[in-house]
C-alpha cells in the first residue's frame, strides 16, 4: 500500500516539474499594460485638482504680476515694472528685514524648546507624557485663536496679564508692549514661538527614541551621567529630527499670516508686517492687485530656495 502511493507519487513529480514554478517577487508585481486604466483613473482626478487648485492660481498670480491693476480699472502691462517698484519701496525692504527676524526668531527659539523638551522628556517618557500633550495641544489651537489669547496677554492696561503680573512687584506698572515697534516684534516672536513649539518637541522625541536602547543601556553602565549622555548620545543622533523640525517650521514662519493680522495688523506703523501680510495689504486694502501679485511671487521664490534644497537632500537619503 506504501509502495502504491509512493508510486503515484513518483507519477505525479513529473507533471508538476513540467509547468513553471512562479518567481518569488517578494509581494511586488511588474507593471502591465493592462494596469494602465485603472492607474488613470486614480491619477486623473488628482491632477485635476492640483491644477485647478495649485497650478492655475500660481501661474495666474506671475502673469498679474506684469500688470498694473488698480481696482476695476484696464490693466496695463508693465513688465518688470511691479518688482522694480518693488525692490525701490523702502517699506518693502523693511518687510524683507521683519521677515527675516521673525523668520529665523520663531524657528531659532521653537526648535530650540523643543529640542531641550524632548531630550529632558526621553529620560522619563510615562511621566511626561501629559506634558507632551499639553505642549502640542498649543500647536493644534489655530492661529487665529492663539492670536486673540496673546492680545489679552499682551493688552497696555492693567487689564493684560503681563502688566499685571510685572505689577505685582513694581506699582503702577504698565506697557503698552504692542504699541511700540520693537517690543512689537518681539511680543509677536513669541507668541508665533509658543504656538509653533509642539511639533519640534513631537519630532525630535520621535528621533530619541528612534536611538537603539543598547547604546543608553551601555552609557549607563559605563556611569554616564544625564549631562554626558544629552550631550554625546541623545542630542548628536537626534539631529535627524532637529532638521526636519527647522524645515517645517522655517516654512510656516514665512508663511505666517493669521497671527500677524489680529495680534497687531502688521503696526505699528507696519514694523511687524512680513511680505506676506505686505502682499495681502497692497492687494486687499490698496486694491493693487499687480504689486501685490509681485510680493507673491517674492514670496514664492523665498519658501521656494527653503524648500527645494531640503527636499532635494532628503529624497537622496530616502534612495
Amino acid at each position: 500500500m506504501s509502495s502504491g502511493a509512493a508510486d503515484r507519487g513518483a507519477t505525479s513529480r513529473p507533471a508538476r516539474e513540467g509547468r513553471p514554478e512562479p518567481a518569488d517577487t517578494g509581494g511586488w508585481r511588474p507593471w502591465r499594460l493592462t494596469d494602465a486604466p485603472a492607474a488613470m483613473f486614480l491619477i486623473v482626478p488628482v491632477l485635476v485638482l492640483f491644477g485647478i487648485a495649485v497650478v492655475y492660481p500660481l501661474i495666474e498670480t506671475i502673469r498679474l504680476s506684469f500688470y498694473e491693476i488698480r481696482g476695476l480699472a484696464e490693466p496695463s502691462y508693465v513688465g518688470l515694472g511691479n518688482y522694480l517698484t518693488l525692490f525701490g519701496d523702502p517699506t518693502f525692504r523693511n518687510t524683507i528685514a521683519t521677515t527675516l527676524l521673525f523668520t529665523l526668531g520663531v524657528t531659532a527659539i521653537s526648535v530650540a524648546l523643543g529640542w531641550a523638551m524632548a531630550m529632558l522628556c526621553s529620560f522619563a517618557p510615562a511621566q511626561t507624557l501629559p506634558f507632551r500633550m499639553m505642549v502640542f495641544a498649543a500647536f493644534a489651537i489655530p492661529e487665529t485663536v492663539s492670536g486673540y489669547m496673546w492680545v489679552t496677554i499682551l493688552r497696555p492696561d492693567r487689564a493684560g496679564l503681563l502688566n499685571s503680573v510685572i505689577g505685582a512687584f513694581i506699582p503702577d506698572f504698565s506697557r503698552a508692549w504692542l504699541g511700540d515697534a520693537t517690543t512689537a516684534r518681539w511680543a509677536l516672536i513669541i507668541a508665533a514661538s509658543w504656538s509653533a513649539v509642539g511639533l519640534p518637541l513631537l519630532v525630535c522625541f520621535a528621533a530619541v527614541r528612534a536611538i537603539p536602547k543598547s547604546l543608553i543601556e551601555a552609557a549607563y553602565v559605563d556611569g554616564a551621567r544625564p549631562i554626558s549622555m544629552m550631550r554625546h548620545i541623545l542630542m548628536p543622533l537626534s539631529l535627524t529630527g532637529v532638521r526636519v523640525a527647522i524645515f517645517i517650521n522655517l516654512l510656516g514662519a514665512l508663511r505666517a499670516f493669521d497671527i500677524i493680522f489680529v495680534l497687531t495688523g502688521g503696526g505699528p506703523v507696519r514694523a511687524t508686517e512680513t511680505i506676506g501680510y505686505f502682499m495681502y495689504r497692497e492687494s486687499m486694502t490698496q486694491f493693487k492687485l499687480g504689486y501685490g501679485a509681485a510680493a507673491t511671487v517674492v514670496l514664492l521664490i523665498a519658501v521656494s530656495v527653503v524648500s527645494i534644497p531640503a527636499i532635494i537632500q532628503r529624497t537622496a537619503q530616502a534612495k
